[in-house]
Order: structure tokens, then C-alpha cells, then sequence
């Protein structure tokens, strides 16, 4: 992957967080409710790491974007 500069990681950053993260949860929720109801520790553990799972590929996107942007990168 190409590096991504200071600021189009921020409006990715952003994009994702506004547009990407409620399409995920909603996918994910449609696609255990296809499923008979589990025991609730294994639908906890279900939903735990479909929350941890979207993150790692994303690390690099996410990565900085909450500092200050860098002197010469304005």
C-alpha cells in the first residue's frame, strides 16, 4: 500500500468512522441475526471481535490521525 498523507488518512479516518462503522454493524448484527440465537458468552464473544475485527485491517489508516499534523504536511 502506498503511504497515505497526513490528510487524506484524517478524511479516510473520518469517512470510515462516519460511513464505514454503522454499514459494518449493521451488516454484522443482519448476519447473526440469520443464525438461531446462540448462548449470550458465545454471542458476547461473537460481537467482540466483530468489534476488534474491522479495526486491524484499517491500523494504518488510523495511525497518528489524532495528533498534530506534521510541519510539512499543512
Amino acid at each position: 500500500m502506498a503511504k497515505l498523507g497526513y490528510r487524506t488518512r484524517r478524511r479516510l479516518a473520518l469517512l470510515i468512522l462516519i460511513v464505514g462503522i454503522p454499514v459494518y454493524i449493521v451488516v454484522a448484527t443482519t448476519i447473526v441475526t440469520l443464525f438461531d440465537r446462540p448462548p449470550i458468552l458465545l454471542e458476547l464473544l461473537i460481537y467482540v471481535v466483530l468489534g476488534i475485527v474491522w479495526a486491524l485491517p484499517l491500523r494504518a489508516v488510523f495511525k497518528g490521525v489524532g495528533r498534530e499534523a506534521p510541519p510539512d504536511d499543512h
